[in-house]
């Protein structure tokens, strides 16, 4: 058995080795050629498949939040309508305070109607838009929202729990 390579570079049938490593060539070169087609067809596929699932997905999720965000603005405008009646009630006793109530209630009920039309896209670039006009008013909300979190999560950490665990010692007697 002696070397030969693809090229024909040993004596003897030089052009029929040649011949041969071209037809080779040729037809690894066009069996990767079609696994290339084969392989960018199916990256296309699965690429309309994702595209197409995200996109369904991403309606749905918008979908529901919207309609969360219309439950919401209902139960603002049932909690306005609940205030209202508390202002009410006040009316005779502390008209004063059922008149603060009475405005709280109308500024709720504006939020409310305001919400009701919105959709979350909507309010979202308002959020983006107030955030752009107010940075600093935001970034010290921000600030402040985060003091607080913190002192409660601090101030939760510090405050024992109770014992899960079973006391052992009957009727309260002291050891010792």
């Amino acid at each position: 058995m002696s070397y030969q390579d693809f090229e024909g570079t040993e004596s003897g049938s030089t052009g029929d080795h040649q011949a041969r490593n071209k037809k080779m060539r040729d037809a690894a070169g066009e069996t990767f050629s079609q696994a290339s087609g084969t392989a960018r067809d199916a990256g296309a596929r699965t690429q309309r498949a994702t595209e197409g699932s995200t996109s369904s997905l991403t309606d749905s999720v918008m979908g529901l939040l919207n309609q969360q965000l219309g439950a919401g603005a209902d139960a603002a405008g049932r909690f306005a309508s609940s205030m209202k009646l508390a202002a009410h009630d006040m009316e005779r006793d502390n008209p004063m305070l059922a008149d603060l109530v009475r405005g709280l209630a109308h500024n709720v009920d504006g939020y409310a109607d305001a919400l009701e039309n919105q959709t979350v896209e909507q309010l979202t670039k308002a959020a983006s838009d107030f955030t752009r006009r107010q940075p600093a008013l935001v970034f010290g909300l921000a600030a402040v929202a985060g003091f607080l979190a913190f002192r409660t999560f601090k101030n939760a950490q510090s405050v024992p729990s109770p014992s899960i665990q079973p006391d052992h010692n009957p009727a309260g007697k002291t050891h010792g």
